[in-house]
């Protein structure tokens, strides 16, 4: 394992906390680590990301170990990994984070909607990353003699086409294709979305840095068999289940991929779909593994995910998880404060799970917030919810729509995001009539 800690980018986690993550990546796809080395620069070099005296460091190390893979903490560009594999020859693979994470979720997909985005996600990486050393440079097209590329008995003869140039076509032509198809899932799902909205039942989306303990809580809550391993991103695939709250309301309860530092962003353009899942949601929970030395960090690396994916308005309540793994649990309770609407648990015994499910219950049936939008006519249901669900202390209306002030239960303001207003748009002819009355 290589990693570089670079002073033009600092990171969430410290350089061994990476590297620690880097090592557990590689044991979930199969990989034994046999060494590792690092070094802090300014700024990676322009050739081979590290500098010349570390990169003679990994050569021998490779060849000490046998190693037959180099693993980088950080992501290459297609320069670095071609001028690194040149260096360490055709014996070592050079493999960065974001290679090997896409490597783990092609592993871990299973349904058909994992399998098309991580495929995604993988062509994108892949396709600027494109040697001739992956090809055979077969001549494609060209070439002379015969009736080949001969009109009229005149021989036509072109520069030929590599077969670099015909892999980067078919993957482009296979990229369109996943687009296409996953945009029918997300057509899909949107559907599903609209169905759930009509219903009323609030939808509550688990996040977390991978290995958080999702999963388990979901297991706990709905009685179900989610698979549950300690590994990162040991599942992957969104799973929803039906949950009853202490007062008899009902929420359905998704569990979503866990987040890591440096998720990579082919996998987050990929995911859209799924992690739209996270953006509609009426209510995140987000689990924090408290046994975890930076579990301070991992929380902040959710949080810097969520707004990446425009969710960071949706009300969240964090849950500590892994207390029963603590030698004194009470010492959960010392970093509460840090995180508003924290509550310590255990998800595998259930301990401090009755409190967690009276804030939820709290937060999206008993908390009401004041709230002024102007609403256009065609968003008739969300007039309707409003009236369905809120407090309507004003409403009034006019040319663009209607304008409503009141109270709106706090898991419903997304919704109304759009619309949000402080003063109803002035009705300019009722105004000039009232003038010249």
């Amino acid at each position: 394992m290589v990693g570089v800690e670079l002073r033009s980018e600092p990171s969430l986690i410290s350089l061994d906390d990476s590297l620690g993550e880097l090592a557990r990546l590689a044991d979930t796809a199969g990989l034994d680590i046999v060494g590792e080395t690092s070094q802090k620069l300014d700024t990676p070099h322009p050739s081979t990301y590290i500098g010349s005296g570390k990169l003679e460091e990994v050569i021998s190390l490779a060849e000490e170990t046998l190693a037959n893979v180099v693993l980088f903490d950080n992501e290459l560009s297609p320069r670095h990994l071609r001028e690194l594999e040149e260096k360490l020859g055709t014996n070592v693979r050079v493999v960065d984070r974001t290679a090997l994470i896409l490597d783990i979720f092609a592993q871990h997909a299973h349904t058909s909607d994992g399998i098309l985005q991580v495929a995604l996600a993988q062509y994108e990486y892949r396709l600027p990353r494109l040697t001739r050393a992956w090809t055979h440079l077969a001549r494609q097209a060209g070439g002379g003699g015969g009736r080949a590329g001969s009109v009229g008995g005149v021989g036509l003869r072109g520069p030929g086409e590599t077969q670099l140039e015909v892999d980067r076509r078919e993957i482009r032509k296979r990229i369109l294709f996943l687009k296409k198809e996953l945009e029918k899932v997300r057509e899909h799902r949107q559907r599903y979305r609209v169905q759930r909205k009509r219903s009323r039942i609030p939808l509550i989306s688990l996040v977390g840095y991978t290995n958080a303990g999702k999963s388990t809580l979901l297991n706990y809550l709905t009685k179900s068999k989610v698979y549950v391993a300690d590994q990162l991103f040991a599942t992957l695939d969104p799973t929803t289940r039906r949950v009853i709250l202490p007062g008899g309301h009902e929420a359905l309860l998704t569990d979503t991929v866990g987040f890591i530092q440096k998720l990579p962003t082919q996998l987050i353009a990929a995911f859209q779909a799924t992690l739209e899942e996270i953006a509609e949601a009426d209510l995140l929970i987000h689990m924090v593994d408290i046994t975890h030395p930076n579990a301070i960090g991992q929380a902040k690396a959710v949080e810097h995910t969520l707004r990446k994916i425009h969710a960071e308005h949706i009300p969240m309540i964090v849950a500590l998880n892994k207390i029963d793994q603590l030698p004194d649990p009470q010492a959960a309770q010392e970093i509460l404060h840090k995180f508003p609407q924290a509550v310590a648990v255990s998800a595998l015994l259930g301990t401090g799970i009755p409190d967690l499910l009276r804030m939820v219950e709290d937060e999206l049936f008993e908390n009401y917030s004041k709230l002024s939008v102007q609403i256009p006519y065609a968003e008739g249901q969300l007039i309707s919810l409003f009236h369905e669900q809120g407090h309507i202390e004003r409403i009034e209306h006019n040319r663009k729509g209607v304008f409503i002030q009141g109270l709106i239960p706090g898991r419903l303001l997304a919704r109304y995001a759009l619309y949000t207003s402080i003063e109803p748009p002035v009705d300019e002819e009722r105004f000039y009539n009232e003038e010249e009355t």
